[in-house]
């Protein structure tokens, strides 16, 4: 099977491509500088006569995407659209990976992957006009949202909390905020089996199962570092101000994985201890 990976210098991208290799796949890593997706003609002269593209692009500045939401729009919901017509003219599937910011985290129970979206922000609305762009360029696709991501290949919330603490005695992080940390490595192997598995088109959420706040992780962060947990002290939301609004409940249901046989990926917990040895590798001595 021939995959192209799409962004694949960033954290996720190469996680992926990482594991495709070691399954033995034959795969194009491209980054802009092969192919910039926000122009159609560098789409339809890069991609060809592959069976998989996998699009791991984004504008993720959350922040950012608020005063430059055309920019972010070109990436986030443009891009996706030049290659999901490009996908449907040469036969290919289209593996799109989108975010928890397309809900606005005012549930309290699972968002399901049939759950009408309502992006509070920038980022999310450009999601989510992602979303919508790749269903209507074409019929084979896969959308995997997923949220909280952390890895060993760029900088992510475990290695800023390892950071931080090297040089603060206490650290403040919030409690009210919800989730699901979700390991690259662990959403890499899931968008292959679900390739392998030829699932049906549609949504699919790929985070970890259970749920945590941001003050419990950077908690599970300072054990994997040997260090004392309640150098963590709580705060809240209000604390912090900044442009884009987060979502206070981000924990996305798995019904459309068990529908399909594939399983969800493990606890957020379990699969963190698995991962902190990679993810922490610069800060341990």
């Amino acid at each position: 099977m021939r995959w192209m990976v799409v962004g694949a210098k960033g954290m996720l991208g190469t996680d992926l491509v990482t594991r495709l290799v070691a399954e033995g796949h034959d795969v194009m890593a491209v980054d802009r500088t092969e192919v910039d997706i926000t122009n159609e003609a560098s789409v339809e002269h890069a991609i060809d006569k592959v069976d998989v593209v996998v699009n791991v692009a984004a504008f993720t500045a959350v922040d950012s995407a608020e005063e430059n939401e055309a920019e972010a729009f070109l990436t986030n919901a443009v891009g996706p659209q030049h290659l999901a017509r490009r996908c449907k003219k040469i036969g290919a599937r289209l593996v799109h990976i989108s975010t928890d910011y397309v809900f606005d985290g005012s549930n309290s129970s699972p968002y399901l992957e049939s759950g009408a979206v309502n992006p509070a922000g920038a980022y999310g609305r450009t999601k989510a006009a992602g979303e919508w762009a790749v269903r209507a360029g074409t019929d084979d696709y896969i959308i995997v949202r997923t949220a909280w991501l952390y890895g060993a290949h760029g900088t992510c919330f475990p290695q800023t909390m390892a950071a931080l603490s090297n040089k603060n005695s206490t650290l403040s992080v919030v409690t009210d905020e919800v989730g699901q940390p979700t390991w690259t490595a662990d959403l890499a192997d899931l968008i292959l089996r679900l390739v392998l598995a030829e699932v049906p088109s549609g949504t699919y959420h790929g985070t970890s199962s259970g749920r945590t706040n941001w003050h419990s992780f950077a908690q599970a962060i300072m054990t994997s570092l040997d260090k004392d947990p309640d150098i963590v002290k709580e705060t809240t939301a209000a604390a912090f101000q900044r442009p884009a609004p987060r979502p206070s409940f981000s924990v996305l249901g798995h019904n459309h994985l068990v529908a399909v046989g594939v399983d969800p990926i493990g606890n957020w917990l379990e699969r963190w201890n698995e991962a902190a040895p990679a993810v922490l590798a610069e800060f341990k001595d």
